[in-house]
């Protein structure tokens, strides 16, 4: 049996945007403790983009600036810089000075680079990078939080109400559980049922549970008994967390066979009409939210890109207005 490789990309700048406060309070208390929180975070991230930062060796980075007002009344952008990791890297603390200081250079603000590690590597633990001749010394010296330090911790994970305790234990759960499907199933379930024990709201519930299926991801047979299970309890909480287009994804898995997987369904079976069934499923989301639409509203809809499409939906969970879900 084929073991897919576990997505950490994607799941970690879902949560980032979506629980930004949840992220500080958890993995840098101290210094969520400095923001005022009574002032709305502006995201930067399309400012980011801009400056052309690229993945480092030997994993997958998430960069995300944030804006925030400080309660002694400064501004300070925030780059919250994860790199989900299989092996050490050397040059990982010489990058985080370029990113800081080429961000700098470029608004002139204060800037505080904070890394999240999430590797396998116990020992492996860079905290700064500083270069020294001639009575010259230029570097910077950085705050990091360390998923495996909390593996141990797995009973005050389940406890705690903060998004990322859970989503921490869904990593640990992964890199424990790897190439062992009945461990990360049974693990896979466990917290499945943990997102109603919080009292979270259906748009948290629905965030999180996406970002465990990008992170944990079970060989296809094991994918299609979790599918079967998550539609039996939707039925009993009465609660939708698969969409109907995810549903004709499920659907069409079946039609194709087992054998192929879910993901080979979906690329053959969907490939025609597959961008007008987003289409409408989002345009119904849409009038949900935010009232009816315009026929201009329409048109755009109709002539986005499935990855377009995709991406609107990413950010209608955020969104106040649908200016903002096109961004």
């Amino acid at each position: 049996m084929s073991h897919p490789t576990a997505h950490y990309d994607s799941p970690w700048k879902t949560a980032l945007a979506h629980a930004f406060r949840a992220f500080m309070a958890f993995f840098f208390a101290d210094l969520c403790a400095q923001i005022d929180w009574s002032r709305r975070p502006r995201s930067r991230d399309k400012e980011l983009a801009g400056i052309g930062f690229g993945t480092g060796p030997g994993g997958l980075i998430v960069d995300k600036l944030v804006e925030v007002f400080l309660l002694d009344g400064g501004v300070q952008w925030v780059l919250i810089h994860i790199e989900v990791q299989a092996q050490r890297d050397a040059l990982f603390a010489r990058r985080v000075l370029d990113y800081n200081y080429r961000i700098f250079t470029e608004y002139r603000q204060p800037v505080a680079s904070l890394v999240l590690l999430a590797d396998d590597d116990p020992q492996w633990r860079p905290e700064a990078f500083h270069n020294r001749v001639l009575g010259t010394v230029m570097g910077i010296s950085f705050a990091t939080a360390k998923l495996l330090d909390y593996a141990g911790q797995q009973d005050e994970l389940l406890a705690s109400h903060n998004p990322f305790a859970w989503i921490t234990l869904a990593h640990v759960r992964t890199q424990q559980a790897r190439r062992d499907p009945d461990a990360m199933y049974a693990a896979k379930w466990q917290l499945t049922k943990l997102l109603y024990q919080h009292g979270w709201r259906k748009e948290r519930i629905i965030v999180l549970f996406k970002v465990m299926n990008w992170m944990m991801v079970l060989p296809q047979p094991y994918q299609e008994r979790y599918w079967q299970a998550v539609l039996q309890m939707e039925k009993e909480r009465k609660m939708e967390w698969i969409s109907p287009l995810e549903q004709s994804f499920i659907d069409k898995g079946r039609e194709i066979g087992l054998k192929q997987g879910l993901e080979q369904g979906l690329e053959q079976g969907l490939e025609k009409g597959r961008k007008e069934g987003a289409a409408l499923v989002l345009e119904r989301q849409f009038a949900q939210r935010f009232g009816p639409l315009s026929q201009t509203t329409r048109k755009k809809l109709a002539r986005a890109s499935v990855e377009q499409l995709a991406a609107w939906s990413d950010a209608l969970p955020q969104a106040q207005t649908l200016k903002q879900v096109f961004g």
